[in-house]
């Protein structure tokens, strides 16, 4: 299934790794004036993350905190330190999208989407296909 050449719709978030999830928030809310979107535990992720609204403009900085020593944000930490660890961009049909990128010679982390924040469908390009970037791919849950 091709697509049109618009696969991503918004910058979604951008994920920065962090070792103390409530130091950051509260640096994020206190300094930048961000609003705390929503918190939660993704056990299948080996995370506690936040995400913080940037203004009005729909998208968030996405605060990631490792579960444990053994968890991929952990590792992240561990060679690079806090910092920005993926770009997400929002999509309309992930199956779509990962299935045209596919299409051009693209590896995807996972045969298929999981869960993620809120929800959402996500999935990742292989940061060796995008250029050294770990991208994101969020379909957001549907609104009730």
């Amino acid at each position: 299934m091709t697509m049109s050449a618009d696969l991503f719709t918004h910058i979604d978030h951008v994920g920065v790794a962090v070792p103390d999830l409530d130091d950051a928030i509260a640096f994020y809310r206190d300094v930048y004036g961000m609003e705390l979107a929503h918190e939660e535990t993704n056990e299948e992720q080996g995370v506690r993350e936040a995400m913080m609204r940037v203004g009005a403009s729909g998208s968030c900085i996405q605060l990631l905190a490792p579960l444990s020593p053994e968890s991929t944000i952990a590792t992240f930490l561990d060679r690079n330190g806090q910092g920005i660890q993926q770009l997400a961009y929002r999509v309309e049909d992930i199956d779509a999208v990962c299935a045209t990128l596919r299409e051009r010679g693209l590896r995807l982390l996972y045969d298929t989407p999981k869960r993620g924040t809120s929800q959402s469908r996500v999935n990742f390009i292989h940061p060796k296909d995008a250029r050294g970037i770990l991208v994101e791919l969020v379909e957001p849950a549907p609104s009730d």
